[in-house]
């Protein structure tokens, strides 16, 4: 049976999946023009790149000096194929539980929150990317809270229409995206990180949600997803536990 009243519940909870993705790396060139670009470059007497249907090779012949060494406090790569390593960390949330039980029909706003930190030594940086598992993210078998409009520029301001309830996000860190900074509440635009400002939903494709064009080791950068569920008193929802699933991803640049 489906009731409708003051007091039926809505609970809604994130849960997050993280994840590291290693690509191939690109570092600033040593050498570039518009025709071609040098990533790292050698003074030796041998060595090349060699592949069959089995195996792919470097090489490098006659180079002084190289290898790894580390330390409690560094890590040295000499020589040109030590320096093609790239380390990667990502740390954070796991499971968020909305703060806040909601009305059925009085309706409200419930928020949870949670900080991924990511630390990379890959001279060109790092990208921190989101994506739900679902769509709408926001599930409770076949019943769904719909995912906030995405319409190519975030909201500044979370609204909730009439009789409707809505599934959305927004970030706050040092490397937040281009897409989530403001210049005087209007989103995509200027260089600074209102709290509680552009708000967007998930999707099935991955957005970026926070980069950077530098190595950040050994202290790594920490960005924090706020999540909100926002229920008009008009719009009764079925009461119950809604979930919905994200990936949070990074990549080494």
């Amino acid at each position: 049976m489906i009731r409708f009243c003051t007091f039926c519940v809505l609970q809604a909870t994130v849960l997050t999946l993280l994840t590291l993705s290693l690509i191939s790396v690109g570092f600033a060139q040593v050498r570039s023009s518009s025709n071609y670009q040098i990533q790292s470059d050698s003074l030796n007497v041998g060595g090349g790149y060699s592949t069959s249907t089995n195996y792919q090779q470097e090489s490098t012949v006659g180079e002084i000096a190289t290898g790894r060494s580390t330390s409690s406090s560094y890590s040295l790569r000499a020589g040109y194929q030590q320096m093609q390593e790239v380390f990667i960390s990502l740390t954070g949330a796991a499971n968020l539980d909305m703060v806040t039980s909601l009305g059925g029909v009085t309706g409200g706003a419930s928020n949870a929150s949670g900080t991924y930190t990511v630390i990379t030594d890959s001279p060109s940086g790092y990208q921190l990317t989101i994506e739900a598992e679902n769509a709408p993210a926001m599930q409770k078998g076949a019943d769904t809270i719909a995912d906030y409009a995405d319409g190519g520029t975030a909201d500044a301001v979370f609204t909730v229409g009439s009789s409707s309830a809505v599934f959305g996000y927004t970030v706050d860190g040092a490397d937040t995206s281009q897409y989530f900074l403001d210049s005087a509440g209007t989103c995509g635009t200027g260089s600074t990180d209102s709290a509680s400002t552009c708000w967007t939903g998930l999707n099935t494709s991955p957005r970026t949600i926070a980069e950077s064009p530098t190595s950040n080791q050994p202290d790594g950068a920490t960005t924090t997803v706020h999540f909100r569920v926002g229920i008009d008193s008009g719009a009764a929802v079925i009461a119950g536990e809604y979930v919905a699933t994200t990936t949070v991803t990074a990549l080494p640049l």
